[in-house]
């Protein structure tokens, strides 16, 4: 029997996480999931039939390590990673506080760096030719006023990915990122709940609706997949046309 090749996805509990972890998962991989909230992932991960279900705090580099090394003892290489973790904390630009910068960069940017470089040496020492997925967004290119550390880290995030494509190319492991655009996830939820306010975004967004999470996911499991095969280092947006928008009549 063939094994499957294995993929890992972090803030996998629910949302865009979960979709990817479900879209891989139909694609042939075994996923393994993991999440800040422990009890949200070990139930996800029972939804989706996961080969194992991992609470990590991606802004805590001990535990980021410690899930990489039980996943190498308990499940072997890894083939893809997708990156997905991430947190906003919106506040005022004047009076936002430094704590809540520095948390937002920790597990948005810097956990994404520590995951990327703990998966790709994985890779390279099993000449696995993976393919690694960071979430960034819309934001990483234009911007909110209300989520400087969050806009911040996704324009990192796209740096990032053309970093690490770039410096992994020779070891045939593609790195590629996603930014969506307004998807209905339990981020949007505040805007969901504000008529005037969903009225605003869509008003923004050609294709007038917000995306689903599993439209996320499918992008992400067509890069992890051979058809993705000669791309690397690219962000590619899933937003319903926003970013082409100039202005509304």
């Amino acid at each position: 029997m063939t094994q499957k090749p294995l993929a890992l996805v972090t803030g996998a509990a629910q949302g865009i996480g979960y979709a990817c972890a479900e879209a891989l998962s139909e694609d042939g991989y075994d996923v393994i999931l993991s999440d800040i909230n422990d009890e949200g992932v070990t139930a996800a991960g029972k939804a989706l039939g996961a080969k194992a279900a991992i609470a990590c705090d991606m802004g805590d580099i001990a535990q980021i390590e410690a899930m990489f090394a039980q996943i190498a003892a308990d499940h072997g290489p890894l083939h893809a990673l997708i990156n997905n973790a991430g947190v906003a904390m919106p506040g005022d630009f004047l009076t936002y506080e430094l704590e809540s910068f520095e948390r937002v960069i920790d597990i948005n940017l810097r956990g994404v760096f520590v995951a990327t470089q703990l998966a790709a040496r994985v890779m390279v020492e099993h000449k696995i030719a993976g393919a690694i997925v960071n979430m960034s967004s819309i934001n990483a290119q234009v911007a909110i006023p209300a989520i400087p550390a969050y806009c911040a880290s996704k324009g990192g995030v796209m740096q990032l990915t053309k970093v690490a494509a770039l410096a992994l190319a020779k070891n045939n492991i593609r790195v590629n990122a996603v930014g969506p655009g307004s998807i209905d996830t339990e981020m949007m939820a505040g805007v969901n709940a504000n008529p005037e306010a969903f009225k605003a975004a869509m008003s923004r967004t050609p294709l007038g609706r917000a995306g689903e999470a599993r439209e996320i996911g499918d992008v992400v499991a067509f890069l992890c997949s051979k058809k993705a095969s000669y791309i690397t280092g690219e962000t590619i947006y899933v937003d319903g046309g926003r970013l082409g928008l100039n202005y509304t009549c």
